[in-house]
């Protein structure tokens, strides 16, 4: 048991975590970072979308971040993972107190962010999940421009796919491989139709090479890059342990929080993917900044009582 009680916990030590232990550490808070060394784009080679940092290594941007925030004395970092999480009141001052084990190590702070991040339920489709992040995305803004107005493959998970096979003829001609997932109606035919759309209904069997598709029937269609719907998941129990109210959305459940990123429970804040279902760095960096600094002013204000 560490006999140290923070001011601040932060669950997450990539982007949205990082983002908010600095603005914490430079209000000169004790803050402990958690991190298990999972992050959601640890599968991608380059990040895009992010001033400053287009085109970076994500690991880089990571590393650069942790270095950056762990120059703060007042920050300190585990590496490990949270088993469970507590809110519990000090017998004495009746105090908010959370209780944080990893392994048999108790952490102890004030307040609480979870900066958790979320895992891909990927589609099952041999070759997919080894492509994933470098060949195989789910994001156009994040992977579209790098494709040079190559072909394009939306493989369908769901008629949710509509939304990726109506954005992408903007970043390239599109194929939507419906995969048997579902078959578009009379007025889905004519909006794909009028984005010059090419529809092809033979189940998809393996992608090989960069992004080849093998068909049921035989055929091999070659593509820049491709897209699929992947659900998504909160990495940890910890939401459902706490109590938090979740949202939930077309691909996931999200933890549910106000417009300063606190919780259903006080005192607890979420930033990052497991906060909304849009993700990007820069998303998770400005999610991350406002979560530290409402963090700050529930400690020196109090923090406001959720009905």
């Amino acid at each position: 048991m560490s006999d140290t009680i923070y001011d601040v916990i932060i669950i997450g030590g990539s982007y949205a975590g990082l983002s908010a232990a600095l603005q914490l550490g430079r209000a000169r808070r004790r803050v402990l970072v958690i991190d298990e060394g999972l992050r959601r784009n640890r599968f991608a080679s380059h990040s895009h979308g992010f001033l400053t940092q287009d085109g970076v290594d994500p690991a880089v941007i990571a590393a650069e971040a942790r270095a950056q925030v762990m120059k703060y004395s007042t920050v300190d970092w585990v590496s490990g993972r949270v088993d469970s999480a507590q809110r519990n009141e000090e017998a004495t001052s009746g105090a908010t107190i959370f209780d944080v084990m990893v392994g048999t190590v108790r952490y102890r702070s004030r307040r609480l962010i979870l900066a958790l991040g979320v895992r891909d339920v990927l589609p099952e489709i041999k070759g997919l999940k080894e492509r994933w992040g470098r060949s195989v995305f789910h994001c156009p803004y994040c992977h579209g421009y790098e494709l040079n107005q190559g072909r394009i493959g939306v493989i369908a998970g769901s008629e949710l796919s509509m939304h990726h096979a109506l954005m992408l003829p903007d970043w390239g001609p599109t194929t939507l491989l419906l995969n048997r997932a579902f078959e578009p109606d009379a007025d889905q035919l004519a909006a794909l139709e009028a984005r010059c759309v090419v529809i092809d209904r033979s189940p998809v069997e393996a992608i090989r090479g960069h992004a080849d598709v093998q068909l049921a029937d035989g055929r091999s269609l070659s593509f820049s890059g491709l897209f699929a719907l992947a659900p998504f998941e909160v990495s940890t129990s910890i939401p459902e342990q706490l109590g938090l109210d979740m949202e939930q959305g077309p691909l996931g459940s999200t933890i549910k929080t106000d417009a300063v990123k606190e919780t259903s429970m006080p005192g607890v804040f979420v930033c990052g993917d497991a906060a909304r279902p849009m993700a990007s760095v820069a998303l998770a960096v400005g999610d991350g900044n406002l979560a530290g600094v409402s963090a700050h002013r529930s400690l020196m204000f109090g923090t406001i009582q959720h009905g």
